[in-house]
């Protein structure tokens, strides 16, 4: 009877089949001891102590800091526990935390810094970023439009000509500035408008000119000096121009990066869910 029973296939399979649920048991009993294990490192208390002081001001006293590690424990725990249990799937915050911070450790990356050639030839080719303002010294009288009435153009002409034989003529009262020295476009457009700084630009220098409009009224102005605009020099705008190439070279490298680890991935997408009511 025993020969017989061990030569029954059914008793085979079963014993074949105990062997290998206890060699399975053996293997996940390391694996689970192995991932039970967390191990708080040097650097990780270290982290939290200067975490502690950023926000303190201070650093942690011992009772603190063993607070601060047994949290840390806590979340540790908690987190291994939810990744198991699948609670990162489905959970678009989670998602987006994870994409961003994958996408942040490629942008720490330590930058190659470039060089000389380089820079310039960024300038060159984004010139319209990089331009110096033209700056003018002026002196103006002002003409109060509303005040003047029907007689403004007889009065700005006699102004004028006053002007034109070195006497003062008396303008109408303002807070306005009379004279600006070497004051950028920016500012100048700030004080009397866009338009009045559009009509500078075409304004010979050395004598009065006008009327020219502002944005409060009529005035005869007198250029000084004028220094056009220009492009700036790499010397001027060299650490916007290494920001500007830096950050253009990183937008680079993570699109190629990502164009990289897309290929990996087979990709369907349901035209049904694209589709708009």
């Amino acid at each position: 009877m025993m020969r017989s029973l061990l030569q029954e296939p059914l008793l085979h399979f079963l014993i074949l089949g105990g062997l290998l649920f206890g060699l399975y048991n053996v293997v996940q009993g390391g694996a689970l001891k192995q991932g039970s294990e967390i191990v708080v490192s040097r650097g990780q208390v270290q982290s939290l102590q200067a975490q502690f002081q950023r926000v303190r001001q201070r650093p942690p006293t011992s009772e603190e800091l063993k607070g601060l590690v047994d949290n840390w424990i806590r979340e540790e725990i908690y987190y291994r526990e939810g990744l198991e249990m699948g609670l990162d799937r489905e959970d678009l915050i989670v998602r987006r935390r994870v994409s961003q911070k994958f996408e942040f450790i490629g942008d720490f990356a330590t930058p190659v810094p470039p060089t000389a050639a380089a820079l310039q030839a960024w300038l060159v080719a984004h010139s319209d970023k990089y331009q110096v303002e033209p700056r003018f010294a002026l002196s103006q009288v002002f003409f109060d439009t509303a005040r003047r009435g029907q007689k403004l153009d007889t009065d700005v002409a006699a102004a004028r000509r006053a002007l034109d034989a070195g006497k003062t003529p008396v303008g109408d009262p303002t807070l306005l500035p009379p004279a600006l020295n070497q004051t950028g476009a920016t500012q100048v457009a700030r004080i009397f408008g866009e338009e009045f700084v559009d009509a500078l630009k075409a304004l010979p220098p050395g004598t009065w000119q006008g009327p020219v409009r502002s944005s409060f009224g009529v005035h005869l102005v007198k250029l000084s000096t004028v220094q056009p605009g220009r492009l700036a020099t790499l010397d001027e705008v060299r650490a916007a121009v290494e920001r500007d190439l830096l950050l253009a070279r990183a937008t680079e490298a993570n699109t190629a990066r990502y164009t990289k680890l897309r290929a990996r991935y087979n990709v369907r997408i349901d035209s049904i869910g694209l589709a708009t009511p």
